[in-house]
């Protein structure tokens, strides 16, 4: 064989007597349509306004009304499994995408990954010669993944898309994000002071992407896969945005939900007879509260409103640029969210994220911080009562199984291919099946093989025959639900389901019982007047557990900043080696200094006093550590929640190579904690931390050394404050606090120790 087996021309001795040919250039065929698909992060389903909400999203509305709604499409109830399904057409433990993909147990169904043997949307449609671009979340990566260091086979380019822009983590800071282009993490374009904003940046790489594409090869076919960060916490957008929501949700939840639902009976979006489920527990009536907790809770509703208000806005550009490129006619569009609204701001909401693990005992503080919400020093989360609202008229949240986490808006848009126009679809429908709509779109079948690797059986099933038949009965058989013990499962109209208590029997889980074509809202439990149904179907579930990989069933927490159990992990031990300088790290691959006491030692040198600048810092503007050289002392500021600890060196230091130091011991991952500083082995300050921050969540982890990029952790220098002098290592070690990480270390110790003899 050479590689000259498929030439059609002529070789002879030389070139005057031979012909030459060129293969024909691979694009696809003009006349199949692009793909554009729309993901929201944490939208309920009546959080838009076409499906029964006030919040203002004319640009979303003119694709409904000049598309179709889909009224019983459904997802998994947790982000990176939505985006797993939707990608691959597969169920998502099937593929091995039980939870988020920081968490990997061990067994096939929760890996952290999409398993190679189910080819993405995007690596079959590139094989059909489309243009393929991803922009926004990805989260389908193994956290330790995410640094520069890689690897990047879980990457989006690895994975099928030509081109990528945005964030791999699960979240990110709108305002200060953690960016990738392509294979490579960047740094964002401007800072908030100078206008920047993540969903507009998204929305200006699109255009550019498919102007490039366009430019070079016009009429070739292209699909994009725009995964937004909105309307995932935290919550924030522009200034003016918020500041129109003042007085528009003063009323509360309980008036707002009514509203909204007689909205959706309106608009058609429910049918007739739809009861409006009571409120979830834990769910205060709004007349109950205090004028504090209301405030409070129109503030971070505000910033949720004007969020979404901002996205549809930037979402107008994009599609204004389809228009005006005339690409709009032949673009399928569909417009989804990947799980139903948030349950994790809690029972009040939190202004910011890090205090999930400690809520606000007394709100007459925040009050004067009000303003601040939704803007670059919050990270705001709306509570439970906003969220039941974004999910009118459903019971329950994000993570559970019931309607209220898996029932989301879908919006299909395709002018030369769906002739309706404002029309509604009832027909039962999961994210696993956009990719078999999409193929059967382009008249592609799945292959059983994908670069050599046998498939896993596509099991979606396409509704596209809803685009021309509104009363077609639906082609769905059955669909199984799970995420962390929760279940469900639906089949010929009818759904079990339960919620299930952490750390509980699953045989003590209560299943529930609805006609979901004549109860919308999952209101009508009939568990106990059709329990052979009821016990069917909590069968048929099994039986889908098994065909799907779901099992074994684990209701365990998701682990974040936990080292990796797979065999050679550089830092199973918590010892983290830097030879600076180096990339920018998000949370995820940053030392887990929140996960017990810690030590660090850096070796620096200085030719004169004068220079200074950071050293290491852990954190954002919201919380977090940074340690640093300042005045020629030594510094270290420590923020959790509302306490700021400040430790300065007495004495200034010596010029040249010199070693500084960092110690905190703490018996408590809530402290107190003692700090030591220290200057070639010898102490020059020390302190006590009262609290410790638990955990640096995933907007708000990153890690620099020798500067503090991002979202600044200090307030008493201007970021980025580069460190002047030379930094050649950095060397941190963590003990880890009681419970499963430090009884895994002290294991897998043991474990190498016996391997050494």
């Amino acid at each position: 064989m050479t590689i000259s087996d498929d030439f059609q021309g002529k070789i002879g001795r030389t070139f005057r007597e031979s012909e030459p040919w060129w293969p024909p250039l691979t694009t696809a065929p003009q006349d199949r349509p692009n793909v554009l698909i729309v993901l929201f992060d944490d939208m309920g389903f009546a959080h838009l306004n076409c499906y029964g909400s006030t919040i203002n999203t004319p640009n979303i509305d003119r694709l409904a009304y000049n598309g179709l709604r889909f009224t019983n499409f459904h997802v998994t109830p947790l982000c990176s499994p939505t985006r797993a399904a939707l990608l691959t057409g597969r169920n998502h433990h099937a593929v091995g995408v039980r939870a988020v993909t920081g968490f990997n147990s061990g067994y096939p169904h929760a890996r952290g990954r999409i398993s190679q043997h189910a080819a993405t949307m995007a690596e079959l449609l590139r094989d059909e010669r489309y243009a393929t671009f991803a922009l926004g979340k990805w989260h389908l990566a193994p956290s330790e993944e995410f640094s520069q260091a890689g690897p990047f086979h879980n990457w989006p380019l690895q994975r099928g898309f030509d081109r990528y822009y945005g964030f791999l983590p699960g979240e990110t800071d709108q305002f200060y994000p953690e960016l990738t282009r392509d294979n490579t993490l960047v740094d964002p374009p401007r800072r908030p002071e100078d206008g920047y904003h993540l969903t507009e940046d998204l929305v200006d790489n699109a255009i550019s992407f498919l102007r490039d594409q366009q430019s070079i090869y016009p009429g070739q076919p292209f699909f994009t896969y725009f995964a937004l960060g909105a309307t995932h916490a935290p919550h924030q957008a522009p200034a003016e945005f918020i500041e129109r929501q003042r007085g528009k949700w003063d009323v509360g939840w309980d008036a707002v939900r009514e509203e909204w639902f007689a909205r959706q009976q309106e608009l058609g979006v429910i049918p007739d007879g739809t009861v409006l489920a009571p409120r979830n527990p834990g769910v205060e009536a709004w007349d109950d509260l205090s004028p504090e907790q209301r405030s409070f809770a129109v503030a971070l509703q505000e910033a949720f409103a004007g969020f979404l208000e901002h996205t549809d806005a930037q979402l107008g550009r994009l599609f204004d640029h389809l228009e005006s490129s005339g690409q709009m006619d032949n673009t399928l569009i569909l417009l989804m969210a990947d799980n139903g609204a948030s349950q994790e701001g809690g029972a009040t909401g939190v202004s910011d994220e890090p205090r999930i693990f400690r809520p606000l005992d007394d709100l007459t503080e925040v009050q004067s911080r009000l303003h601040e919400i939704g803007g670059p020093r919050s990270a705001s989360n709306y509570p439970w009562g906003w969220a039941q609202a974004g999910n009118t008229p459903l019971r329950w949240y994000k993570q559970n199984t019931h309607g209220g986490g898996v029932r989301v808006p879908l919006i299909a848009h395709w002018p030369d291919g769906i002739a309706e126009r404002g029309g509604i679809r009832h027909q039962f429908h999961h994210v696993s099946d956009v990719l078999p709509t999409v193929l059967d779109t382009l008249g592609v079948a799945p292959p059983d093989t994908h670069l050599g690797r046998e498939q896993i059986p596509v099991t979606g099933t396409s509704f596209s025959y809803a685009f021309a038949d509104r009363a077609a009965p639906t082609r769905k058989d059955v669909q199984y639900f799970e995420m962390i013990g929760h279940r469900g499962i639906w089949h010929d109209g009818w759904k079990a389901v339960t919620r299930h208590q952490n750390g509980s029997d699953w045989s003590d889980d209560e299943w529930e019982l609805y006609h979901i074509d004549e109860d919308f809202s999952e209101s009508n439990n009939l568990a106990e007047s059709e329990p052979e149904r009821l016990r069917e179907l909590i069968d048929l579930w099994w039986i889908e557990a098994g065909r799907n990989g779901v099992l074994p069933l684990d209701d365990r927490a998701l682990e974040v900043n936990q080292p990796s159990q797979a065999a050679g992990s550089p830092h199973y031990d918590f010892h983290y080696r830097f030879t600076p300088p180096i990339s920018h790290l998000a949370a995820e691959v940053s030392p887990a200094i929140d996960a017990g006491s810690w030590t660090l030692s850096a070796q620096v040198s200085r030719s004169s006093t004068d220079q200074q600048g950071v050293i290491f810092n852990r954190g954002s503007i919201l919380s977090g550590v940074t340690f640093y050289i300042k005045d020629n002392h030594l510094h270290l500021d420590y923020h959790a929640y509302d306490e700021w600890v400040r430790i300065r060196s007495e004495s200034t230091l010596p010029s040249g190579d010199i070693v500084v130091g960092v110690s905190l011991q703490s018996d408590s991952p809530r402290g107190p904690a003692a700090v030591t500083l220290s200057v070639n082995g010898e102490t020059a300050a020390d302190g006590t931390v009262e609290q410790l921050q638990r955990r640096v969540l995933f907007a708000h982890g990153e890690f620099d050394i020798g500067a503090d990029r991002r979202s600044p952790v200090g307030d008493s220098y201007e970021p980025p404050f580069e460190f002047e002098g030379e930094i050649s290592l950095v060397e941190i070690s963590v003990e880890p606090f009681e419970g499963p990480a430090a009884a895994w270390l002290a294991q897998e110790r043991l474990r190498r120790a016996m391997a050494q003899q």
